[in-house]
């Protein structure tokens, strides 16, 4: 495995700061968001799809450094009845640009619909009241399955790997939702973009999750949540609180270590779990902890991964006798 960075979690600085405090803290990939959710403060998408100059600098800055692009980043909402068509126009020329630079996998969402002839986005978790299932329906039929159909085609052609977050408020949220999308559009060019904090906060084990998944963990996010017993045992997991009221929240991203009695074990766990259904590739650390200075909470995210991460092949095996 490979230890790495998401650039965003040090927005602030210029790419080439970011770039050197990857590689003295002896990481080995970076990833870069392209636009839509992200401000992109270290890509101009544009630029990268019109000019190979501009690929090759920004393949230039990583590489002198020792790093690798372990992917590009596009998370945002393609499937919004009203500001998808802008989305899906990122994610297709983030697709492009990866093809372009031999970045094997582009990070994206599955986007959520809203009901038919709505305007919003409309995230269906129960079953009940029944038009909850007719809304669920139009969505996938009528919306999500030609747009992944042709998507999937699309990087397929490019060949590119299309890694999905399973997150809140998306039509792809949990393992079952991620295997329907495969069932519809293949396994080949789609899997998961593995981010536990998500499904941390929605109550799923995540090595139970990792062992469901197994090869189809394309991409891993290193990023924590902690559950706050003590508001979740009045509200319960369900939260609409903003991040900065931390204290109030039912849960909340945080730095790595902090989320999870015994700290670092969870995260030994995490990582012999990987290595045991055979995912090789990058675990990039992804800071969005609201009351921990990024360059502190990027530090300690990667002394506590250098501590468990497994970076060679295993090569026991029993004797023969």
């Amino acid at each position: 495995m490979q230890l790495g960075l998401i650039t965003d979690s040090l927005g602030s600085r210029p790419l080439e700061q970011v770039l050197d405090t990857a590689a003295e803290l002896g990481l080995d990939t970076v990833e870069i968001a392209t636009g839509n959710w992200s401000e992109s403060p270290h890509a101009n998408l544009e630029g990268l799809a019109s000019s190979a100059t501009a690929r090759n600098a920004l393949a230039d800055a990583i590489h002198s450094r020792g790093l690798t692009l372990s992917a590009l980043n596009a998370n945002g909402n393609q499937l919004h009845p009203v500001t998808g068509p802008e989305h899906d126009r990122v994610v297709r020329d983030t697709i492009k640009v990866a093809s372009e630079m031999g970045v094997p996998t582009v990070v994206l969402m599955s986007g959520l619909p809203g009901a038919r002839g709505e305007k919003s986005p409309n995230w269906i978790t129960t079953s009940w009241p029944p038009e909850t299932l007719e809304i669920l329906d139009y969505q996938w039929t009528d919306v999500a399955t030609p747009y992944w159909v042709e998507l999937a085609a699309f990087a397929r052609r490019l060949n590119v790997r299309l890694a999905l977050e399973m997150h809140g408020r998306q039509l792809v949220f949990n393992v079952a939702t991620l295997k329907r999308l495969q069932g519809i559009v293949g396994d080949d060019v789609v899997g998961a973009n593995l981010d536990p904090s998500h499904l941390m906060w929605m109550g799923a084990d995540i090595l139970a999750v990792i062992r469901a998944l197994g090869p189809s963990i394309f991409h891993v996010h290193a990023k924590d949540a902690r559950i706050e017993r003590p508001n979740t045992a009045v509200n319960g997991i369900l939260d609409t609180l903003p991040p900065a009221r931390t204290v109030d929240r039912s849960w909340n991203y945080v730095t790595l270590g902090l989320g999870h009695p015994g700290g670092s074990a969870f995260w030994a766990d995490f990582v012999y779990t990987l290595q045991a259904v055979g995912y090789t590739g990058p675990l990039n650390i992804e800071h969005e902890d609201v009351i921990v200075n990024s360059s502190e909470g990027v530090r300690k995210s990667a002394e506590l991964l250098r501590s468990v991460v497994l970076r060679d092949a295993p090569d026991w095996a029993p004797a023969r006798i």
